[in-house]
C-alpha cells in the first residue's frame, strides 16, 4: 500500500468535533428535509471550524442566523444558503448547499468573510464535513477507495478496507495536486451491507479525508490541510466542497453507478443544457525524430497535410489534438531549448506557423472537426516572456520553474484575458491545460506570518475563476484537465473539465491502460487515454468515452483499413462508457501479466451491453468465468462475439451465475455484445 496514499495514525490525531450524527438511509425525495434539518437554526451543522479559541459549535450559537431557499431553474435541484454572522467580531460564515432530488445527493461549500473594519481572529481547523454516520446495526464498515496517479501501472487501482472499531484511515495527496497519489472519491458501506454513501471532495490542492470507526459509528472529516489564518477587512476564504450521495442496494456498484450518472447529469460540463460527450482525437504525427520533442518540429504545411491525410483515409474527424511545442523557442536546439523549458512564452512560433495557428484551425474546421491546443500557463520557465515582463507575478524558489500567482487579482485578470484572446484570435475550439510542477512548497513559502494556507486558498480560487472565465466566454469550449497526467481530478475539476490524458504512465503499454480504465470507471464516465496500435489487444486497452488516436500516418507498418476498423469499434462501444459499469475481475493482482481482466458495460434503458475481456501475455488459463450484473435471470440473451461474429442464445441465469469466456492464445481479447431477447407474443386463441 503506498505510503502517501493511506496513512494509519493514532486515534487522537483525528478526533473531530463530530457533533452531527446522521443515518446512512435517505430516500431521494426527502433531500430537502435532510438539508433543512441538518442546517436548522440551533442545530450543529455538518461542518466545523475553530475561530480564535472557540469551537464553531460555541461560536455559531451566538451568531445571527439566516436561512434562504434560492430560486433555481436547474431540474431536480434545490439551492439553499445558510448565513451565520458574528454579532461583534466581523466574521460572516456562509454555507451554500445544493440538494439533488433525483439522486439523493447533497453538496456544500463554506465561505468565511471579514465584514468588519479590522482583522479577524484566526479561522482554522476547517472541516467541510464533520459527521458521525450511525448504522442500522453494529459491525464493520467497508471503505472502497482508489489510488491516485503516480504514472504507474496501478494508477487508480481500486481497494477495499474493512474498518473495525478503532480503525483509522487518512487520505491526502502530495505536492499540491488533488489526485497525486490519493483520490478524492470513495464509497462508505454500512455494516448492513445494503446501504452506503458515496463521498467526493472538491479542492484542487491539499485536501484531506480522515475516517475512523469510533464505538460503532463512522466519523468522517474532510477539508484543506493547511488553513490557519486571520482575515483582512473585506477578505474572504473558502473551504473545500463536499458531496454525499446516499444509496441502498445489495450490490455496492449501485452506489458507484448512481454516482457516475449523478456527475454526468448534475456536475459536469453542459452545452445547450445537455452533458458533454467528449470527442475522439486524431493527432499530427506525435513524436518526431530526435532532437524533436512533442510538436517542436511541426509546421503549418505539415499539419495541413496530416489533416488531409486523415480525411483521405476516412478516419473519424471529431477533433485534432495539438500538444506541447508549438510556441516560440521550443525548437531552439542550439540553446538547449525544448517544449519543457520554454513555457511562459505563449506566442506561436512565426517561423513554423506564419500568422499563428489560424491556418491550422481553418484546415481542421473545413473537415467538420474541432481543434484542441495544449497550454501550461501556470508554470513559467525562467527567462521566458512572462518571467521577463511580469516578474512581480511569479512565485519563485531555487528551481527554474516559476509559479504564476493566480492569487494576485491583477495577475489573474491579465492571465484570463491573454489566454482568452489567444484562443479567440486563433479560432481554437478546445483548451488543454497541463501542470507539471509541485506547487505546495511555493504556496507555503509565500504565506505571511499568521496567515498559513492563505496563498493556496486564493490561488485555487483563482484557478476556478480562470476556468469559469474561459467557459463563460466560450460557451462551446471543452477543457482537458492534464497535470502530468490525471493528477488534478476532484469534485471541483470534473465540473469544469475532463482528464483526457489520465496518466503519464508508459505511453501505450496495454496492461497499465487496462488497469487505469478498470479503476477510474468506478467513479467517472469522462476520461481518456491514447491508442498507438491497431492490434486489438492494444487498441481495446485504450477504449473509453474519449480516445486519442496516436497513429503516425507516415509509417508504412500501419494499415489505414485497420485504423478504420479500430475507430469504428471504439465508436460503437463509446456510448456504453457513459452507462453503468461493473468490474468482473475483483481487485487482486490487477497489474499482473498472468491474469485475465474483464469488465461489463450495461445500458439499463434497453437491456444491452458489452463484456470486455483480456487474457494477458503470461496467463496459462484459456477460460475465465464471470458473473454479469443487471441481468434478468428469467430471460434469454443474444450474445454476439465481435471477433468471430458468432451469435449464441444464453439464458440470463447462466450469465448471472457463470459465463465462461474462452481465448485460446495469451495476449488476446474478447469483445462481446449482448441484448435481451424479446418475449414471444402470446398466441391468440383460435376462433370457435
Amino acid at each position: 500500500m503506498k505510503k502517501f496514499i493511506v496513512i494509519l495514525f493514532i486515534l487522537s490525531a483525528i478526533v473531530s468535533q463530530a457533533q452531527t450524527t446522521i443515518s446512512f438511509n435517505l430516500p431521494s425525495s426527502r433531500i430537502d428535509k435532510w438539508i433543512e434539518a441538518h442546517f436548522a437554526k440551533g442545530q450543529a451543522p455538518p461542518f466545523s471550524f475553530t475561530y480564535g479559541k472557540q469551537l464553531s459549535a460555541q461560536w455559531l450559537k451566538k451568531c445571527r442566523y439566516k436561512a434562504e431557499k434560492l430560486v433555481t431553474t436547474e431540474p431536480h435541484t434545490l439551492k439553499y444558503r445558510f448565513t451565520y454572522t458574528g454579532v461583534q467580531d466581523g466574521l460572516q460564515v456562509m454555507c451554500d448547499v445544493n440538494g439533488y432530488t433525483d439522486f439523493g445527493a447533497v453538496d456544500w461549500v463554506i465561505r468565511f468573510t471579514n465584514i468588519g473594519d479590522k482583522n479577524t481572529e484566526k479561522v482554522a481547523n476547517v472541516r467541510t464535513c464533520d459527521i458521525a454516520f450511525k448504522p442500522v446495526r453494529p459491525g464493520d464498515f467497508n471503505l472502497y477507495y482508489a489510488n491516485g496517479s503516480e504514472a504507474t501501472c496501478d494508477d487508480f487501482a481500486p481497494h477495499t478496507k474493512a474498518l473495525h472499531p478503532g480503525d483509522t484511515l487518512r487520505m491526502c495527496p502530495t505536492g499540491g495536486r488533488s489526485s497525486d497519489t490519493a483520490f478524492p472519491f470513495f464509497n462508505l458501506e454500512s455494516p448492513s451491507s445494503h446501504q452506503g454513501i458515496m463521498v467526493a471532495v472538491g479542492w484542487t490542492g491539499t485536501w484531506f479525508a480522515n475516517i475512523i470507526n469510533v464505538s460503532g459509528q463512522l466519523q468522517l472529516a474532510t477539508g484543506i490541510q493547511r488553513l490557519h489564518t486571520y482575515l483582512l477587512p473585506g477578505e474572504s476564504v473558502r473551504s473545500s466542497s463536499l458531496c454525499l450521495l446516499f444509496w441502498q442496494s445489495d450490490n455496492r456498484m449501485t452506489g458507484h453507478n448512481l454516482f457516475r450518472r449523478f456527475l454526468l447529469q448534475h456536475h459536469s460540463r453542459h452545452i445547450d443544457g445537455k452533458p458533454v460527450f467528449y470527442p475522439f482525437f486524431n493527432n499530427f504525427n506525435w513524436g518526431d525524430p530526435a532532437p524533436c520533442q512533442e510538436y517542436t518540429c511541426l509546421t503549418t504545411d505539415f499539419a495541413k497535410a496530416i489533416i488531409q491525410r486523415n480525411k483521405m483515409f476516412g478516419l473519424i474527424q471529431d477533433a485534432f489534438w495539438l500538444d506541447a511545442g508549438w510556441y516560440t523557442q521550443a525548437d531552439n536546439w542550439r540553446e538547449d531549448k525544448g517544449w519543457y523549458n520554454t513555457v511562459g512564452t505563449w506566442m506561436a512560433d512565426e517561423r513554423r506557423f506564419p500568422g499563428g495557428l489560424k491556418d491550422i484551425a481553418a484546415a481542421v474546421h473545413r473537415t467538420g472537426a474541432k481543434l484542441m491546443v495544449w497550454f501550461e500557463p501556470e508554470r513559467v520557465y525562467k527567462g521566458s516572456a512572462w518571467d521577463n515582463t511580469h516578474p512581480q507575478w511569479m512565485l519563485n524558489d531555487a528551481s527554474n520553474n516559476r509559479l504564476y500567482n493566480l492569487a494576485d487579482t491583477t495577475a489573474l485578470a491579465y492571465f484570463c484575458k491573454y489566454i482568452g484572446d489567444f484562443l479567440e484570435h486563433n479560432n481554437i475550439d478546445y483548451y488543454r491545460q497541463d501542470f507539471n510542477m509541485y506547487a505546495e512548497s511555493l504556496w507555503k513559502s509565500h504565506d505571511t506570518e499568521g496567515r498559513e494556507g492563505i496563498t493556496e486558498n486564493h490561488y485555487i480560487e483563482g484557478l476556478y475563476k480562470y476556468w469559469d472565465y474561459l467557459l463563460n466566454r466560450f460557451p462551446n469550449l471543452l477543457i482537458d484537465n492534464c497535470a502530468s497526467g490525471g493528477r488534478r481530478i476532484d469534485y471541483e475539476t470534473v465540473l469544469r473539465s475532463a482528464p483526457l490524458w489520465r496518466t503519464d504512465y508508459n505511453y501505450g503499454e496495454p496492461i497499465g491502460y487496462q488497469c487505469h480504465t478498470y479503476g477510474l470507471e468506478y467513479y467517472l464516465t469522462q476520461h481518456g487515454t491514447g491508442i498507438y496500435s491497431t492490434d486489438r489487444f492494444d487498441s481495446r486497452s485504450g477504449m473509453g468515452s474519449s480516445t486519442v488516436f496516436n497513429w503516425k500516418l507516415t509509417e508504412k507498418r500501419l494499415s489505414y483499413t485497420e485504423m478504420q476498423k479500430v475507430q469504428k469499434e471504439c465508436a460503437d462501444i463509446r456510448p456504453y462508457y457513459y452507462e453503468d459499469y461493473y468490474p468482473l475481475s475483483g481487485e487482486d493482482r490487477l497489474t499482473s501479466d498472468s491474469i485475465w481482466l474483464a469488465y461489463q458495460l450495461h445500458r439499463p434503458s434497453d437491456h444491452t451491453g458489452y463484456v470486455v475481456a483480456f487474457r494477458r501475455p503470461a496467463s496459462s488459463d484459456s477460460t475465465y468465468s464471470v458473473r454479469l450484473s443487471a441481468i434478468d435471470k428469467t430471460r434469454d440473451y443474444l450474445l454476439i462475439d465481435l471477433d468471430s461474429k458468432k451469435d449464441t442464445i444464453v439464458n440470463g441465469n447462466t450469465l448471472h451465475e457463470n459465463l465462461v469466456l474462452k481465448l485460446s492464445k495469451p495476449r488476446s481479447s474478447r469483445l462481446i455484445y449482448y441484448e435481451r431477447v424479446p418475449e414471444a407474443p402470446e398466441a391468440k386463441p383460435k376462433k370457435s
